[in-house]
């Protein structure tokens, strides 16, 4: 795991900055892999980005046989939380998908998973007490706001599953805001601050500035000035990390 101070670190970008120094590192397609491939939408913006290690479980707030079937569930699955180093990020997959039937999460259990070392989660449901969560410092990306709970129950945790079109595994890393969210599998985890911040300086040193001065510069002086830090920003990426980069 990344020493908290990394962490915090990386909560000074937002996701797709992250994202521009991961598909450097990765060995995965950039195009297919790692990021939501459907909408999300942030409810607490104003709270920035948020960094963690997923843990997840499973809901199906439709079926109240859940509770039936494990009245025990929510003590262990409080219990599984509790056994993992934090901060952690709650990846939610809803079995009720497409519809929405009930909130995993409201102001109660919002305060309770912040007490044992959460951030906030991504639950492919909805959320209720939104202005709650907000206070208790919780984030949440969800799909959408409900009124009931409905019959939630923890079905099963620590396991695979599925949010928002992608796959999360338990310690996966994940990077969220307003943007979506972005899942950094383990092996790339150590070098992921500093591919960021190369990225992010490579352009504040090339393309953004020849985007940026072009006062009393002909047409033709911008393309050629674009052309060129284009391909210093491509050339600093390719002498770093061996990979072109974006432009």
């Amino acid at each position: 795991m990344l020493h908290h101070s990394d962490l915090l670190q990386l909560k000074r970008w937002n996701t797709p900055t992250i994202y521009n120094g991961w598909e450097q590192i990765t060995r995965r397609d950039p195009a297919a892999a790692a990021f939501n491939l459907e909408e999300t939408r942030d409810f607490m913006p104003q709270m920035g980005p948020m960094v963690g290690y997923a843990i997840t479980v499973v809901i199906q707030p439709s079926q109240k046989e859940h509770r039936e079937t494990n009245p025990d569930a929510w003590n262990a699955y409080r219990r599984y939380v509790a056994g993992i180093p934090g901060p952690k990020i709650v990846c939610v997959q809803d079995l009720d998908k497409p519809r929405v039937i009930g909130s995993f999460w409201g102001e109660v259990n919002s305060n309770m998973h912040r007490a044992l070392g959460c951030v906030g989660t991504i639950v492919d449901g909805a959320i209720r007490d939104v202005d709650e969560m907000t206070n208790a410092g919780f984030k949440a990306l969800a799909r959408r706001l409900c009124v009931g709970h409905a019959h939630v129950h923890p079905v099963s945790w620590n396991c695979e599953v599925e949010v928002f079109g992608r796959v999360v595994r338990p310690g996966d890393l994940i990077h969220a805001d307003k943007h979506g969210f972005l899942v950094i599998e383990p092996e790339v985890q150590p070098h992921i601050l500093e591919a960021a911040r190369f990225m992010d300086a490579n352009e504040c040193k090339t393309v953004i500035p020849a985007a940026r001065n072009f006062a009393e510069l002909s047409t033709e002086e911008i393309l050629a000035n674009l052309t060129s830090a284009g391909a210093a920003f491509g050339g600093n990426a390719k002498a770093k990390f061996q990979r072109d980069g974006e432009w």
